[in-house]
């Protein structure tokens, strides 16, 4: 038995008949063996023959990831947060599976397949996962669809995740850690969570003391950076939670979701954040911007204030292993994420205008962000009982709540980064992956982006209620890439 880390149990008990705190991404593969004719179609073995070097692979290296055979165990009246257990019947076959497109296979196809995926839950008596073959691709290709709950990962890690199931080769290039000796144990019942449940609460107050101490230092340090930034600097703070503009893209949201991907060069948004300057995530979230303003002028709105973005940010330590090393150690799994909200300056119709002002505001943010340490988010994490924590999102969603208030913030642009090397899988050569975050509560829309071997895929998952027209809005996402690469090639001497 494991006590369950604060943030990771946060995700857990946030989790409602709307609002899935799972993660995703659409990984498509060149199967192994595979050959293209005079006509370009391409041609390989049996998808029952993937599917079993996949799920072969999968049980020799899953014990590098032990949250993938344990479950999460719900303390009695959500008293403390869960612990987790190693599964006694976990069974490789319930997480792994098999489907097919229908004809004729194409991209709306295999949107609609994870839109379908995105908007189930997970089984909360197993392990939090599963991985999804997916066959009938009109292309020849195979998908493969993992689904993983929050509380097991974040961008970064699901990232380390997927990577230890992958090869840089067709074929292995080191050995893997040799599996030990799996020790189930006896899972334990309710009188024995309940006891350890009132024993770790004993050391709340202590907790409870210190988190309030880190609390608040941290906002008297935002107080007088906020003074300090409006009166000596002249400029504005990064905007407060409940202070982004309503619009039609926020409200109370539904368990069924809309899903579209699309794909944008990568050297063309470092031409951009080389011309204008910035960083690449600022790109991201300028091309986002001038999306989502083209889209809710199409809805006949134009917000007086600008819209805001929950942007996720890492805590974690760059590692020094990689995926070609031998005797590689398991990923670091859980949640080591901290986040910043940045305004979008929707308000502003030069898109460079634009970009330079999420720049900044995305620079201030940050420092803003480091005031809010780990230390603190944790504490209060901590302290978060599940039983309060649930119910809370449990009666926002039932009341409808976000129909009637201003959200937290407009949209979720995530940002995870990807090897720029190619990969392969039992095989297989991974020639794309589309991430898939999750929609949360208030907020119609997440955009996650993930790089991979020069390409920036971009995932776009809304709520089939609040943005039906996730695939319109791919394509809008791609004009104002476009938007910004051609004036950084004016800008930059070239002509476009």
């Amino acid at each position: 038995m494991e006590r369950m880390d604060a943030l990771d149990a946060s995700f857990l008990a946030l989790e409602t008949p709307t609002m899935h705190m799972h993660v995703s991404a659409v990984m498509v593969f060149e199967p192994a063996g595979g050959s293209h004719d005079t006509e370009g179609a391409l041609h390989a073995e049996g998808p029952a023959v993937h599917f079993d070097r996949m799920r072969e692979l999968v049980s020799e290296r899953i014990h590098l990831a032990p949250q993938l055979r344990r479950r999460a165990l719900r303390v009695p009246f959500g008293v403390n947060h869960p612990v987790w257990v190693e599964d006694p019947a976990f069974e490789l076959d319930f997480h792994m599976r098999r489907a097919s497109l229908p004809a004729p296979g194409g991209p709306n196809e295999l949107a609609g397949f994870v839109a379908d995926l995105a908007g189930r839950p997970l089984d909360p008596n197993r392990p939090l996962w599963e991985m999804h073959l997916v066959e009938g691709l009109e292309s020849g290709h195979l998908a493969v669809v993992p689904k993983v709950h929050h509380a097991i990962i974040d961008g970064v890690s699901g990232a380390e995740v997927m990577a230890f199931f992958m090869d840089v080769g067709p074929t292995p290039v080191g050995p893997v850690s040799p599996a030990p000796p799996r020790r189930v144990e006896q899972v334990p019942g309710d009188p024995e969570l309940l006891a350890w449940a009132m024993s770790s609460l004993l050391r709340k107050p202590q907790s409870a003391f210190g988190a309030l101490r880190t609390t608040f230092g941290a906002v008297r340090e935002l107080a007088e950076r906020n003074r300090r930034l409006r009166e000596e600097e002249e400029l504005d703070p990064p905007p407060a939670p409940f202070r982004a503009p309503r619009t039609s893209l926020n409200g109370a949201i539904s368990p069924q979701r809309r899903y579209a991907f699309m794909q944008v060069p990568l050297e063309d948004l470092r031409d951009v954040k080389r011309i204008f300057g910035g960083t690449l995530n600022d790109v991201v979230l300028a091309a986002v911007a001038g999306a989502l303003r083209r889209l809710l002028e199409e809805r006949g709105e134009r917000p007086e204030e600008p819209l805001v973005a929950m942007v996720p940010i890492s805590l974690r330590h760059p590692r020094a292993e990689t995926i070609a090393d031998d005797d590689r150690a398991g990923p670091e799994l859980g949640n080591k994420v901290s986040a910043m909200l940045v305004s979008l300056a929707t308000t502003v119709a030069d898109p460079v205008q634009r970009l330079g002002l999420i720049a900044e505001g995305a620079r201030l943010a940050k420092e803003q962000a480091r005031v809010l340490s780990e230390e603190v988010i944790d504490g209060w994490a901590q302290l978060a009982l599940p039983a309060l924590s649930s119910r809370v999102a449990r009666l926002a969603g039932n009341l409808r709540l976000f129909d009637h208030l201003r959200p937290l913030f407009n949209v979720v642009v995530s940002n995870v980064p990807g090897p720029d090397f190619p990969l392969w899988c039992a095989g297989s050569r991974l020639v794309a992956v589309y991430p898939v975050g999750p929609v949360v509560e208030g907020v119609g829309l997440n955009v996650t982006v993930m790089s991979y071997m020069g390409t920036l895929y971009v995932g776009l998952l809304g709520c089939r209620e609040l943005v039906p027209e996730v695939e319109h809005l791919g394509h809008l996402l791609g004009d104002s890439v476009d938007e910004l690469v051609k004036a950084a090639r004016r800008n930059g001497g070239h002509w476009a």
